[in-house]
C-alpha cells in the first residue's frame, strides 16, 4: 500500500478542494490518505464522497496549532471525534484568532503595499481556515510577490515586522483532548526547519509521556539525518514513525505521495482511533 498520511485542500491552505485532493490522489497511486487541514474538518465530507467514488482510502484528520513553551508545534490529529465539545472548543478558537491575525497583518502590509483584506478574502474558499498562505496568494495575485514562496521569505517570514503570532493551544492539554475525543496524535515535521522552531528530544519524549503516539519521521522538509535521529527516538520511546508529503497542491511543489507510511503503522493507527470512522471504498 501506498500511504500519505498528511494533506491540504482549500479547506485552509491547499489550493486543490477537498475531493480533488482525493482524486489526484488516486492519480497518484496511493492507497490511502489523510485530509489534514489546518485546525477544521470541514472537508471532511467532501472527501469521504470522493473517496468511496474513486476507490482511496480516507484517514480524517486536521493539523492542530500548538505551542510548547511558546515554541509553535503541529499535531497531526487522527480519527478524533469532531464533536467533541472540548476539543471542538479549543479548534473554533484557534480559528477565529488565526482570522484576526491576518486581518491585523494585513492592516501593517497595507501600511507599505497595496493589499487590502478584501484582496486576501478573494482567496479563501467559503469555511476555509484564514491563513498567511492565502496573504501569500493575495500579493501574487496583486504582483507583490512572484510565489508563495518569496512571499513567506519575505513579508510574510516569521522575522518580519509584519508577523504576527495567533493563538495555539497548549500541546499537552490538546494530546488528552485528542485521546479524550478517540483520535490518535502524531507530531507534525518537528525538525523542519524552515516550518517552525526545532523543539528537542526532550520535548518529544514529555510530549509521549502525555500521550503522543506517533512521530512524523519522513517529511520533504527534514534533512535524511535528522530523519534518521528521530527514527531513533520514536524507536526508544515507543512511538510510530509515519511519513507524508505534506501536499499543499499548487502553494508548494511537493507532490502527493512525496513520502509515505508503512502499512502496519497505518493499521495501528486505525486500531487506536476511535472518535471517527475510516472511509472505505
Amino acid at each position: 500500500m501506498e500511504i500519505d498520511l498528511h494533506v491540504h485542500s482549500t479547506a485552509s491552505d491547499g489550493t486543490d478542494a477537498p475531493g480533488e485532493v482525493i482524486a489526484l490522489a488516486a492519480a497518484a497511486g496511493l492507497d490511502a490518505v489523510a485530509l489534514t487541514d489546518h485546525d477544521t474538518t470541514a472537508g471532511w465530507a467532501e472527501a469521504a464522497e470522493a473517496a468511496r467514488r474513486v476507490g482511496v482510502i480516507l484517514l480524517p484528520g486536521a493539523e492542530l496549532s500548538c505551542h510548547v513553551g511558546g515554541t509553535g508545534v503541529h499535531v497531526l490529529a487522527y480519527l478524533f471525534d469532531p464533536r467533541h465539545p472540548a476539543l471542538l472548543a479549543q479548534i473554533e478558537r484557534t480559528r477565529a484568532d488565526r482570522t484576526q491575525r491576518a486581518r491585523r497583518m494585513v492592516r501593517a502590509i497595507a501600511r507599505d503595499y497595496p493589499l487590502t483584506w478584501d484582496d486576501v478574502l478573494e482567496q479563501v474558499e467559503d469555511g476555509a481556515t484564514v491563513g498567511r498562505p492565502h496573504i501569500a496568494d493575495a500579493m501574487v495575485a496583486k504582483g507583490l510577490a512572484a510565489s508563495r514562496d518569496e512571499a513567506f521569505a519575505t513579508v510574510l517570514h516569521n522575522r518580519s515586522p509584519y508577523y504576527l503570532p495567533h493563538y495555539a493551544q497548549d500541546a499537552r492539554r490538546a494530546l488528552g483532548l485528542i485521546r479524550a475525543a478517540g483520535g490518535v496524535a502524531v507530531l507534525a515535521h518537528p525538525w523542519a526547519g524552515r516550518l517552525s522552531r526545532r523543539v528537542g528530544p526532550e520535548v518529544i519524549a514529555d510530549l509521549a509521556s502525555a500521550g503522543l503516539a506517533g512521530i512524523e519521521v519522513d517529511h520533504p522538509d527534514q534533512a535524511e539525518a535528522d530523519r534518521e535521529r528521530l527514527r531513533a527516538l520514536a524507536g526508544d520511546l515507543g512511538l510510530l514513525v509515519t511519513g507524508s508529503s505534506d501536499y499543499h497542491g499548487a502553494g508548494k511543489s511537493t507532490p502527493l505521495g512525496a513520502c509515505t507510511t508503512a502499512p502496519e503503522v497505518f493499521e495501528a493507527i486505525v486500531a487506536a482511533g476511535h472518535g471517527s470512522a475510516v472511509v472505505r471504498p
